[in-house]
């Protein structure tokens, strides 16, 4: 079975960058669409942006649309995908998850969540 882990969270002043990292272990992801959510203090899991399979379909939350870019490197032999983030702002700061098989925007279509990378973005 396919497991996601999150990687690259971590903190920045507002204004900032980071890049954050979706591998895939335990079998492939080339053929799946993959999701990134964001889950803020004290609140719901959130969509954040999507990816088809051969990188060509992407889809962005509103809040995050101009700042953030989804992309995904298949070629590599631990296949990846990438959210960066610029231009960063204190109310994206949550735990950032990726997940695979859907674009959904709604967290309930998805199992089997990860640990998620912690993204703290200061004022």
């Amino acid at each position: 079975q396919v497991q996601l882990s999150e990687s690259g969270g971590g903190l920045v002043q507002t204004g900032g960058s980071l890049r954050l990292s979706c591998a895939a272990s335990g079998g492939s992801i080339y053929y799946s669409s993959i999701v990134w959510f964001r889950q803020p203090p004290e609140k719901g899991r959130e969509f954040v942006a999507a990816i088809g399979w051969d990188g060509t379909y992407t889809d962005y939350s509103d809040s995050v649309k101009g700042r953030f870019t989804i992309s995904r490197d298949n070629a590599r032999i631990q296949e990846t995908v990438y959210l960066q983030m610029n231009n960063l702002k204190p109310e994206d700061t949550a735990v950032y998850y990726c997940n695979l098989g859907s674009v959904s925007h709604a967290p309930a279509d998805y199992t089997n969540w990860g640990q998620g990378t912690q993204v703290t973005v200061s004022s």
